[in-house]
């Protein structure tokens, strides 16, 4: 499983231009079984979009292809983690530690 943190890099006024194709690319990657959830960041400097079911390789592929990012108004930091322990209702994406 993935973090993918969003951090803006320009002002909110390049952010808001890009914002619909942004949306766009999040519902393509939903309809994919990529992403689980998203949304922005309190206070608004970013945004966090948590990512299932892919590797490493494909995530950054992906964030690549972020409108934001080809609009250059933000970047990416992507932490990956293993998540051994869920709510009930994320019980599909429970992970085993590497052996």
């Amino acid at each position: 499983m993935f973090v993918l943190e969003l951090t803006y890099t320009a002002p909110l006024e390049r952010v808001d231009a890009a914002l619909q194709d942004h949306v766009e690319w999040l519902d393509k990657e939903y309809a994919a079984g990529h992403f689980i959830a998203s949304g922005r960041k309190n206070p608004r400097n970013g945004g966090v979009i948590l990512a299932a079911g892919i590797d490493r390789a494909a995530v950054e592929k992906i964030t690549a292809a972020d409108p934001f990012v080809v609009a250059g108004v933000c970047e990416y930091r992507i932490t990956e983690f293993v998540a051994t322990k869920t709510a009930p209702a994320l019980e599909g994406y429970r992970e085993q530690p590497p052996s």
